[in-house]
């Protein structure tokens, strides 16, 4: 990654960028969903004596969002009870019922709050929604699918994995490619957000990443970790920078913070292992 970066600042001149881009590729990082259902005006707008239109009065829903989003809170507590009555036919522990019923409508309430944001917004964003399909993707992949176990099983233990007849030179190549796909669409979107095509755009981003893994839970030797946990680890991660940026941190001890962050999951990590 390291040689194909400097390959690629080289090439163009160091500093030099690509640009400026098509507004419709900017819409993959800036834009909304078009609302295909039409608007739902709940407040009619306030128009004041000189006949114009009171900004940020009114209310009008994106019904589109709103129908995308509840179709999403209805499937998450239904997939959500399904799993747990599987676990309850097949003998295994399950959660107590009213810790389920109160965990299932909290998330879905905030999830609903989010969705009436939105959609009395401008709709929902086209990178968020891009990021609903390759979670559901990959959380399908990694636990109904057999090359997710097979992942899993050779993070854990690559020569157990070998013996037990996985090709795992094969599944490594995969996964490698799979990295750089996403690598590609994650810089197509910060090309989009910038506007042009940077050379240095994502430096430095790589611990950041490392960082959110581990705290979502995935561990340094393997074979442990889930999407969702990764994701929340992505966003306590983005949180932070923010954060940090607005109270005026120096970029130089955000660093540090950042570096201190992955440090101590990391030793985290470790101490579950050796106490385990």
């Amino acid at each position: 990654m390291l040689i194909f970066r400097g390959i690629c600042q080289a090439l163009l001149g160091g500093g030099s960028s690509v640009g400026p881009l098509p507004d419709d590729f900017k819409a993959l990082s800036s834009g909304f969903i078009p609302d295909v259902i039409g608007p739902l005006t709940l407040i009619p707008p306030t128009v004041n004596a000189a006949g114009k239109t009171i900004l940020g009065s009114g209310l009008t829903l994106h019904m589109t969002t709103v129908v995308l989003g509840v179709i999403a809170v209805v499937a998450y507590a239904y997939f959500g009870l399904r799993t747990r009555r599987k676990r309850e036919r097949h003998g295994y522990e399950a959660e107590p019922f009213p810790l389920f019923v109160v965990k299932t409508l909290v998330a879905s309430a905030l999830a609903l709050f989010l969705v009436y944001e939105f959609a009395s917004y401008r709709g929902l964003p086209v990178v968020l929604l891009v990021m609903g399909v390759l979670i559901s993707l990959f959380v399908f992949v990694t636990k109904r699918m057999t090359i997710g176990r097979r992942i899993y099983a050779m993070g854990g233990n690559p020569k157990a994995a070998q013996l037990s007849g996985i090709n795992t030179e094969r599944l490594t190549l995969m996964v490698f490619i799979n990295m750089g796909v996403l690598s590609a669409l994650g810089g197509l979107i910060i090309a989009a957000r910038l506007g042009q095509a940077v050379p240095a755009a994502g430096l430095g981003s790589e611990l950041d990443v490392i960082a959110a893994v581990f705290i979502g839970g995935a561990s340094a030797m393997g074979g442990v970790g889930q999407v969702i946990g990764a994701v929340v680890g992505g966003f306590i991660m983005g949180v932070m920078n923010n954060g940090m940026s607005i109270m005026g941190v120096n970029v130089d001890w955000q660093q540090v913070v950042k570096g201190l962050v992955l440090l101590g999951a990391v030793i985290f990590d470790v101490y579950n292992k050796n106490k385990a």
